[in-house]
């Protein structure tokens, strides 16, 4: 099947629809290389043809990038590098031609996808909410690699093209065409016409790029005098928050500087050979990989169907209530239900304030956030939640509280609706002790800030019913949510493996390190914030409750019980939510609310906790020992959950922690890090470990099959 049709008009503009088989979306691939070369070639033979528009044949998309299945299988540098120059070599053949082409875009341009646009003459797109443009290929540890490094800085002007490439953000058509990116725009229904007559015009000499307005300041930054200074300062920067763990971003510097040195010819071999080292890379096999699973896993799984929601109930109209109904109310009608007006109220304004953002970015029309705030309701009586399909509890981590909610809503819903608890810890079983129908019991664990965290772990017990568990996971997927299915347990899989992460990082402050060089250890190994910071993020109350629980429960296996963090937490160090932590919060008071002091530049470190928690005096530590103890405590867990069934798969386990608690995504999770160190190396590394500093660091039994068997977990 052809991925490729090519039409041909009366007035002598001819049409190349894209249009991938068997795929949602058009993709570049090897294949289309072929295809493409054949086109340009009967186009450019053709003395009837004045003039060409790109399009696509699928409805509200364009080219959604590169196919990295085959990206991913790339194991040569040499190999990717051809593939970079093969397509640079098509889309040379574009931007030369001596007949103009014009890129029609409506719905997503992205990757490969906008390299193609850039090659055009003339770029249209549609003014829709869905039309974005995007260059995200640093996201997956790869640089564009079809000419866009030189192209968009070319097209846009340096100061705003390297921080697109650097970042991947998306752009919409209105931001596009302020940028210079986009010629013009049109509507989606009438964008096939309006490009035939764009590139008429372009092919008369009636119709020319308009040349975008750029700031005095910009124009400034592209002379040759200041020029390195504007890439001086951005490999500073990515150095800074990349600390080299990510090759892409200082390649895509590198391939831009090339350009403007060297010229265009330089710049694209540049461009080709760098593409070609990261194509090679692990780095930008995990990320592929990453991209992938979390593709797969929205995908309908076998077994139970789920049931329809139409209206969804929220118990709890705090933060986290206030964040499951904006990602619901985009789906279905929401009931929130709470004890206090004014919390409702502030539950109102959340959910509005969050449309009112969409709205001015032009993700949403303001119809569409009419509509929303329209299908959100607030009540204190709980008879309204009758109609309801799903109830999501959000309340305090309370067992009793949570028993004594869902015996409540128990006597109002019928037995087909869906009780979902959001807790991070509380067995779901114990929770759902005596309830009257327990098959329809789970949890549905959100991670805050429920808006922008991607991952949604749903705890099913031994009585959850698999037809509850595939209705909770498929609102789940709707939401836009990545979800993993785990078996109920002691702080079910995130949770759990992050306990011993954080015990870990409290014993070193007990042996003498500093709070701040635990952070910086593993902030180097990938993590995007510290233990100590994330420990104050929490609540050190919140941590105590939670460590003295785990501490019980994996005595026999040496895991920390928590007595440091029960003694801040009875000195009234709670972290940021009361200003006193392992770190000191100058511009928030006791409940997070704001003083009006001037915001300190940088986070400083609380000396005080050093005396509460006693122990060695302060000494260093080396970094490498650090994160090796709590990577190795982390992921050695992650085993333990595997063997146990807890989660189904590697693949869920690894998706689950880079997701959940920022496992550094560029190792790829738990398991494909122990992939890539070998079990054998792990296994002698944890004991030497457990010989220096305790029973805690005795590898997993399944760790140790491996290292035995000599194999792997994919």
């Amino acid at each position: 099947m052809k991925t490729v049709r090519l039409d041909k008009r009366p007035d002598g503009v001819a049409s190349i629809s894209f249009d991938t088989p068997e795929s949602k979306v058009n993709i570049i691939s090897r294949e289309l290389f072929d295809e493409i070369a054949a086109v340009l070639d009967e186009i450019e033979n053709d003395d009837g043809v004045r003039a060409c528009v790109l399009a696509s044949a699928k409805p509200g998309t364009f080219i959604a990038g590169a196919n990295l299945k085959q990206i991913r299988a790339i194991e040569d540098e040499a190999e990717g590098a051809r593939f970079s120059r093969n397509g640079q070599a098509l889309l040379d053949r574009i931007a030369a031609s001596r007949k103009p082409f014009v890129a029609a875009i409506d719905g997503p341009a992205l990757g490969g996808g906008l390299e193609v646009a850039l090659a055009c003459h003339y770029i249209l797109a549609s003014d829709d909410p869905k039309t974005v443009l995007a260059l995200p290929e640093v996201m997956l540890g790869l640089l564009p690699g079809g000419g866009g490094t030189q192209r968009l800085p070319r097209r846009i002007g340096l100061p705003e093209a390297l921080p697109l490439m650097l970042t991947g953000r998306r752009l919409r058509a209105r931001r596009a065409l302020r940028m210079g990116l986009v010629d013009a725009l049109t509507s989606p229904g009438g964008i096939a016409e309006t490009a035939a007559n764009a590139a008429l015009q372009l092919a008369e000499g009636k119709l020319h790029r308009r040349k975008p307005k750029r700031s005095r300041i910009n124009r400034l930054l592209e002379t040759t005098l200041l020029r390195p200074i504007v890439f001086r300062q951005a490999r500073a920067q990515v150095a800074a928050q990349t600390r080299g763990n990510y090759p892409a971003p200082p390649y895509i510097i590198d391939c831009v500087a090339t350009g403007y040195s060297g010229g265009m010819k330089a710049g694209l071999e540049r461009e080709a050979e760098l593409f070609g080292k990261l194509t090679a890379s692990p780095v930008a096999k995990n990320l592929i990989g990453l991209f992938e699973n979390m593709n797969e896993m929205k995908k309908p799984s076998e077994g139970a169907q789920p049931r329809p929601i139409e209206r969804l109930g929220v118990l709890g109209a705090g933060f986290m209530g206030s964040g499951i109904a904006s990602v619901s109310l985009p789906l279905v009608s929401v009931t929130v239900k709470d004890i206090s007006d004014e919390v409702l109220a502030r539950c109102a304004g959340s959910v509005k304030s969050g449309l009112d953002r969409r709205v001015r970015s032009r993700a949403i029309k303001p119809f569409e956030r009419d509509r929303q705030m329209a299908a959100l309701h607030l009540t204190t009586d709980g008879h309204d939640l009758a109609r309801t399909e799903l109830i999501v509890e959000a309340v305090f981590e309370d067992l009793e509280l949570k028993r004594k909610i869902l015996a409540d809503t128990e006597a109002v819903i019928p037995p087909s609706t869906v009780f979902a608890s959001n807790t991070s810890a509380l067995p779901i079983a114990e929770i759902a002790a005596g309830a009257r129908h327990p098959e329809r019991v789970l949890g549905m664990h959100y991670f805050s800030p429920v808006p922008k965290m991607p991952l949604l772990e749903i705890i099913e017990t031994e009585q959850t019913a698999p037809w509850a568990v595939a209705t909770a996971r498929d609102i789940g997927i709707k939401q836009g949510k990545t979800v993993i299915v785990v078996k109920d347990g002691p702080g079910f899989y995130t949770s759990r493996i992050l306990s011993p992460y954080l015990a870990e990082a409290m014993t070193l402050v007990e042996e003498g390190a500093r709070v701040d060089e635990i952070d910086r250890a593993l902030k180097d190994f990938g993590y995007p914030v510290g233990p100590m910071a994330l420990l104050d993020e929490v609540g050190l109350d919140v941590v105590a409750h939670v460590a003295r629980n785990f501490g019980e429960l994996y005595a026999h296996r040496g895991l920390g019980g928590g007595g440091s963090f029960g003694r801040l937490d009875e000195a009234g160090y709670a972290g940021r939510k009361n200003g006193r932590g392992f770190y000191l919060y100058e511009d928030e008071g006791a409940g997070g609310g704001k003083k009006k002091k001037k915001k300190s530049k940088k986070k400083q470190v609380n000396e005080a906790v050093y005396g509460v928690v006693g122990g060695a005096p302060r000494r260093a530590i080396a970094a490498d020992l650090i994160a090796r103890r709590l990577s190795l405590l982390m992921v050695n867990e992650a085993v333990y959950c595997l063997d146990e069934g807890v989660i189904a798969s590697p693949r869920d386990g690894d998706v689950g922690a880079i997701l959940g608690l920022g496992f550094p995504p560029f190792r790829g999770g738990p398991f494909s890090y122990l992939d890539a160190l070998g079990a054998p190396t792990a296994v002698a590394t944890m004991e030497k470990l457990r010989d220096e500093y305790g029973p805690r660091f005795e590898p997993a039994p399944l760790l140790r099959r491996l290292a035995k068997e000599g194999d792997t977990f994919y």
